[in-house]
């Protein structure tokens, strides 16, 4: 089946019980034994419930995996695989990330005596010399959280096959809907669930997909020992948003886009950061891996935070907001926001700078948001 009819159908056929076309939340902690020694499908909720293993089977479908683990937040998916991992290993991560999964790996997992190393994965060069004896795993992310970077998926994951390291990519600012890092040779995607596959700014959630029947067992092992499951109220309203990925997803690249395109010729503008603007260093990859762009990116704006506050302060359509992928539009400070986690050394070497406006474009009425951000950047 194709995407959009995967969406919807996927894991979610009628209910057996009485037929229900939607699947039901089955808000249950513990299931009835057939007998004595005789488990059904399901005994307790953390170690498998109809509602989650709906939307896993779902999202597996989606990225073209075989296994799919749903988590109670994107963050409790990356701590649970990380949990694999121990003294003596190396992981190399992209030099450019999301700021949680920053201060996860430089505290939590570096204290478990795991050797995080920052590399440009841009440079596959610098890839290969980056690998030892004991590195583990490749941590991709692409496009970059919040500057827009891409790694190639393909050659990143060749050389990492090599070297019989595995790799895992944060797909959250595409969805499997405009990329699919699997079908490139990735061993493992993340999602956070939170964004655009559920769509609504009503949960909290995270996933991953693999097709390697190893690693899915380690995953499966460590989500039901460590309980870090997505309970089934927050599956189920996952699972409603994905029905309409595909048409979210299409309305969200073709506003941003557009938006992409004014700010790239406004005067109070200083760059934009959008992959699919032909002056994009990467656009030539974008067009070779992705099939879309998604809905954020990032500007700066022209001058220093004053300005940049000023427009942050003037917006009324846009919401001053972390987070990203709802229907609704959000604008943020990464520097002061999403990424503050980061000491201010490092959000700088990264390329974050007190001028980067991040912002998740909704799927309102294009010429309004335009008019929102002129009326915005007047006061700038």
């Amino acid at each position: 089946m194709r995407f959009k009819t995967l969406s919807i159908h996927a894991g979610q056929g009628p209910d057996p019980t009485y037929g229900a076309v939607m699947t039901p939340i089955y808000q249950t902690s513990t299931f009835a034994f057939k007998g004595v020694e005789q488990p059904g499908t399901f005994d307790y909720s953390r170690s498998g419930n109809p509602t989650r293993k709906a939307l896993e089977n779902c999202l597996a479908a989606l990225e073209g995996g075989t296994h799919g683990f749903a988590f109670a937040t994107g963050m409790a998916a990356e701590a649970t695989f990380l949990a694999m991992y121990g003294p003596g290993d190396h992981i190399i991560v992209h030099d450019d990330l999301y700021g949680g999964t920053y201060r996860l790996l430089t505290t939590v997992i570096a204290e478990k005596g795991v050797t995080i190393e920052f590399v440009n994965l841009r440079d596959l060069d610098a890839v290969r010399k980056a690998i030892r004896p004991s590195t583990k795993l490749i941590w991709l992310e692409t496009p970059t959280n919040p500057l827009m970077n891409l790694q190639d998926l393909g050659a990143v994951a060749a050389i990492a096959k090599e070297h019989k390291v595995h790799t895992i990519c944060d797909n959250t600012f595409l969805s499997p809907y405009f990329q699919r890092p699997l079908d490139f040779g990735i061993d493992v995607v993340l999602h956070s669930t939170t964004k655009y596959i559920n769509g609504h700014s009503d949960v909290v959630g995270g996933a991953l997909i693999t097709s390697d029947p190893v690693l899915a067992e380690k995953i499966g092992f460590l989500q039901n020992g460590m309980g870090t499951c997505s309970g089934p109220l927050d599956c189920f309203l996952v699972l409603r948003g994905v029905k309409t990925l595909a048409v979210r997803m299409e309305e969200h690249n073709k506003n941003a886009l557009g938006i992409a395109r004014w700010l790239d010729k406004h005067p109070k503008v200083e760059s934009v950061l959008h992959p699919g603007l032909e002056s994009h260093p990467q656009h030539a990859l974008a067009l070779k891996q992705m099939s879309g762009y998604g809905g954020t990116f990032s500007f700066r704006v022209k001058g220093g935070q004053a300005e940049t506050f000023r427009l942050l302060g003037n917006v009324e359509l846009f919401t001053l907001a972390e987070s990203l992928g709802g229907v609704e539009s959000l604008i943020e400070h990464p520097w002061t926001m999403t990424h503050v986690s980061m000491p201010e050394d490092a959000r700088a070497a990264m390329g974050i700078t007190q001028n980067l406006v991040r912002i998740s474009v909704g799927i309102e009425d294009l010429d309004d948001l335009i008019e929102d951000l002129d009326r915005a950047f007047a006061k700038v």
